[in-house]
């Protein structure tokens, strides 16, 4: 065995919205992958369970735990790149911005990306964060290999061609069958993308959907409860020259949308709900059109300040238009106040056993409230419409659903389970979350 990995006891953790916490029986920051190793090894011995955990994004309890809680961030960095393969190997606990501002410098690019980067490689890909393609899919889709430790300390190493079963699985594994220690990502060369934002009314973006999402690369958009307007976007790869946003533009997008001005709307939102209306109607006119091309990471990404809970369903996509829709007839005729835009992207299906987007084409509906903000009347009714068109909740946002539901909404469901119980018969790395997700 190596060196003791340095720990620490009765330290609470509390996720990025503040809506879950716990109080594990230790934490602790290996080093190296033996410490790792180590660590669970000792962890078993003790009779406590195991959960890695990254920066705390996910809404859901998937990294809480009384047990061991690792904090991989010292497994940070890139290990090797191979420009003949089109490959990256990075360490688990990289943050998503430094992968990326690491490979610009290297002149290359992942494919695609969600739209915030403060995750960890292996924290994002364990929950199948995405951002929206037509070909392109999530960030777990873009992995070529991954390394990991097992229940009893073993390193795996997994990919098409070695472990094949464990590779499926493993690249959205939700924690349950390892602790990753390192992730393979395909990459390419350096390439810049120019995004077009435009308002569109809510029945010409819904009624051209389906065109809007053939006629480009990366195809989003927000709709403004409260009101018939939404926010397009449609990223594309350029030829260049970059011209990145304007100071004024990119201040109306990154601010009165989503940080300073955003939060202080929120806040009188949440405060005199009977405001959010008004201010919706006032905040969707402030848009106007705007195009600018920048490297890839900076179009795909923003800055996210403001805190707030979400639930994110996957729905065929030819289901979309008609739960948003309905989503829309629900908040018109309630009492609810929604400050928050309704965010719209879709995925090409992928071959991962438990990815929202496994095995057919998908869109994705997301809502949000302002952390604060009663949430549950809104996501319960959301929820509601979701299921009845066949949804997948995203597994690191909120959702009710349990191992039942999931049993009938993943095909493969009993593939990803019965490698569970081979991994990790004893449950070292279980949690309730889990325990509901998954089953016993």
């Amino acid at each position: 065995m190596g060196t003791a990995t340095a720990a620490t006891y009765g330290t609470a953790w509390r996720n990025w919205a503040g809506t879950v916490s716990a109080t594990p029986a230790r934490v602790v920051t290996p080093a190296s992958v033996g410490e790792l190793q180590e660590a669970v090894r000792r962890a078993a011995e003790d009779g406590l369970r195991v959960k890695a955990v990254g920066t705390g994004h996910s809404f859901t309890s998937v990294a809480a735990t009384d047990g061991v809680l690792v904090r991989p961030q010292a497994l940070a960095g890139i290990q090797e790149i191979d420009r003949a393969a089109g490959t990256v190997k990075v360490a688990a606990g990289t943050a998503l911005k430094d992968l990326n501002r690491a490979l610009a410098r290297a002149g290359l690019s992942l494919t695609n990306m969600g739209d915030i980067m403060e995750q960890t490689v292996s924290g994002a890909t364990a929950t199948g964060t995405h951002g929206t393609g037509r070909e392109s899919a999530s960030i777990a889709a873009q992995i070529r290999a991954l390394e990991l430790v097992t229940a009893n300390g073993t390193l795996l190493s997994c990919s098409e061609k070695e472990n094949p079963e464990v590779f499926a699985a493993a690249r959205i594994g939700l924690g349950a069958l390892g602790v990753v220690t390192s992730l393979t990502f395909a990459v390419e060369p350096l390439f810049l993308l120019t995004a077009r934002e435009e308002p569109m009314g809510f029945d010409e973006v819904t009624a051209d959907f389906d065109r809007h999402w053939a006629e480009n690369e990366h195809f989003e958009f927000y709709w403004f409860p409260h009101t018939g307007n939404c926010n397009t976007k449609r990223n594309n790869r350029s030829q260049g020259p970059a011209a990145p946003a304007g100071a004024i533009s990119g201040w109306i997008e990154d601010e009165l949308l989503s940080n300073g001005v955003f939060q202080a709307v929120n806040s009188l939102g949440r405060a005199v709900p009977a405001t959010i209306p008004g201010i919706a109607r006032i905040a969707s006119r402030a848009l106007s059109a705007r195009t600018y091309t920048d490297i890839a990471y900076k179009v795909f990404t923003s800055p996210r300040r403001v805190r707030f809970v979400e639930m994110e369903y996957a729905l065929p996509r030819a289901q979309v238009v008609t739960a948003l829709r309905e989503l829309k007839a629900l908040v018109d005729r309630s009492d609810l106040r929604i400050s928050f835009p309704v965010e719209v992207r879709t995925a090409p299906a992928d071959d991962i056993t438990l990815s929202t987007a496994s095995g057919r084409d998908t869109g994705y509906i997301a809502v949000h409230m302002y952390k604060g903000t009663p949430y549950q009347r809104y996501f319960t009714e959301a929820e509601r419409i979701f299921t009845a068109h066949g949804g997948r909740p995203h597994w690191g946002k909120v959702h009710t659903r349990d191992a039942a539901y999931f049993a009938e909404a993943y095909p493969r469901f009993a593939e990803f389970t019965a490698l569970r119980n081979r991994l990790d018969p004893d449950r070292v790395f279980g949690n309730d979350y889990l325990r509901r997700v998954l089953g016993d």
